[in-house]
């Protein structure tokens, strides 16, 4: 049987019968399944750089950006002139925000085809976003910013005497303005100006007078849910208020990150959940996800949703409010609730998070990012995350974690699940997903939580999606998405 590179005909074979099928299962959407498959068939051939090439863009589609890249970079190191290689890295340094190294795959492509108009076209793209940061770096003068906050005029913003939609009564939120809120919402409607900004004003003092980790007591007799990324996924949230009833004294929640992105209905979802948090501000808790930040927001499609529905300057004060999020919660001294997940290091104390400054920008790296980003994993130890940021975490750093700080286990989100919720490390570490069929294309459920003051013990329900207006998600993202995916 011939061999070439130390791999036989039959297993190039074998190998390419699995690339084919790997391809069949991408172009349903099957990511998960056509990763796979690439998988046995790099196992079969090593020697292939198109089946490295192929994994890196199932791998983005399933936002494992940092995997994407190490397997970009292998099928370059493997063909140096395979230039789909140099495209999937370029893509996936977009992805994490490394728009110079991007800038450089595209160049060499660029170069390479200078008569290619796709590949002209990225390389003036990538070129005009390294260019616009640098501008923005230059003007920007931290110590002299302003507060967008007091920089708003609500009290000059008329309401017309046609709005017929949800008015605050005496600029305060109550339960009748939710209710009207949510029809609102519900028939397509809209919030007026000066009541969205009023509320976004309000968060923001809330917020900046809330400590970075918040404690919270349930009584032995009450009931406490927590729910994972929602992801703008607005009738799903009416569907977790139907199933469990709405948000109240006797009822409350925990919403743990990413609440916009992705989904078109992330300003519907996002006031709807700061109404609840003004209205029950000790029985309604939010947490910070990786995509309550400035440069997820501009890209998966929050910052466009803000500027079609209202304005530029909307966008920026939401900025400064997500700025302000509590990162963690801990529940009855207990359970401690996340959105990523643990840390690079093991000494790690709850009131080494207490302690921490959480005012910052996506440009300030802090020792606490992993709250919000890191993934767990099987295995035992710590090694790269497969989103490129953050680390992943194995069952062992959640059991010294737990002992160090006296916890029973951990709830963390960030993560698409197939039933909505997974308990991993022996029971200690819990993911709650709550956004069913994730972009119209995942088909996963939706899941939250329920625990008892008392027993502290987690129910999980789960839902499948419900139909929501024929507006499809990421209909708001920026361009540049689709143009470098």
């Amino acid at each position: 049987m011939a061999e070439s590179g130390g791999v036989s005909d039959d297993s190039k074979e074998k190998a390419e019968q699995f690339k084919n099928d790997a391809n069949e299962q991408f172009k349903a959407e099957h990511y998960g399944q056509a990763i796979e498959l690439y998988t046995k068939a790099i196992e079969l051939n090593p020697n292939n750089a198109v089946f490295y090439a192929n994994r890196s863009i199932s791998y983005l589609r399933t936002e494992c950006f940092g995997y994407a890249l190490t397997d970009a970079s292998k099928a370059i190191e493997v063909d140096k002139n395979y230039l789909k290689g140099y495209y999937r890295r370029a893509s996936a340094y977009m992805s994490l925000g490394k728009y110079k190294l991007a800038l450089k795959d595209y160049e060499g492509i660029y170069k390479h085809r200078p008569t290619d108009k796709d590949a002209k076209l990225k390389f003036t793209e990538c070129k005009k976003i390294v260019q616009q940061m640098a501008f923005q770096k230059a003007i920007a003068v931290e110590e002299n910013k302003v507060s967008v906050a007091d920089s708003i005029d609500v009290e000059s913003m008329q309401v017309e005497d046609k709005y017929d939609g949800p008015k605050l009564q005496d600029g305060k939120v109550t339960l009748q303005f939710m209710q009207d809120l949510m029809e609102c919402y519900k028939n397509q409607g809209k919030l007026h100006r000066k009541y969205a900004f009023q509320i976004l004003l309000d968060i923001n003092q809330y917020f900046s007078s809330q400590p970075t980790l918040v404690d919270i007591s349930v009584p032995d007799d009450g009931k406490f849910t927590v729910c994972g990324d929602i992801h703008g996924q607005f009738f799903d949230l009416l569907n977790i208020f139907k199933l469990n009833g709405l948000p109240g004294h006797d009822n409350p929640y925990l919403f743990n990150g990413d609440f916009v992105d992705r989904g078109s209905f992330s300003v519907e979802c996002i006031f709807v959940l700061f109404g609840f948090k003004l209205l029950y501000p000790n029985h309604f808790f939010m947490s910070r996800g990786n995509h309550e930040s400035e440069n997820m927001n501009k890209m998966y499609g929050f910052e466009g949703e803000v500027k079609a529905k209202y304005s530029a300057n909307m966008c920026d004060l939401f900025t400064e409010v997500y700025n302000w999020l509590p990162l963690c919660h801990c529940i009855n001294k207990r359970v401690l609730v996340m959105h990523g997940g643990l840390f690079s290091k093991d000494d790690i104390k709850l009131d080494d998070i207490r302690a921490t400054e959480r005012y910052y920008t996506d440009e300030i790296k802090y020792v606490f990012f992993h709250t919000f980003m890191s993934i767990k994993q099987p295995m035992y130890g710590r090694s790269p995350s497969k989103r490129g940021v953050g680390c992943q975490f194995g069952p062992d750093v959640t059991r010294r974690f737990l002992e160090n700080n006296n916890l029973d286990y951990i709830i963390r989100s960030h993560e698409v699940k197939d039933l909505g919720y997974e308990v991993t490390h022996d029971g200690k570490c819990i993911t709650v997903f709550s956004a069913p069929n994730y972009c119209d294309t995942m088909g996963n459920k939706g899941a939250f939580i329920v625990l008892n003051g008392k027993e502290m013990l987690p129910k999980y329900t789960t839902y499948e999606a419900v139909p929501h207006p024929n507006v499809k998600p990421m209909a708001y993202a920026n361009s540049l998405l689709s143009l470098f995916g």
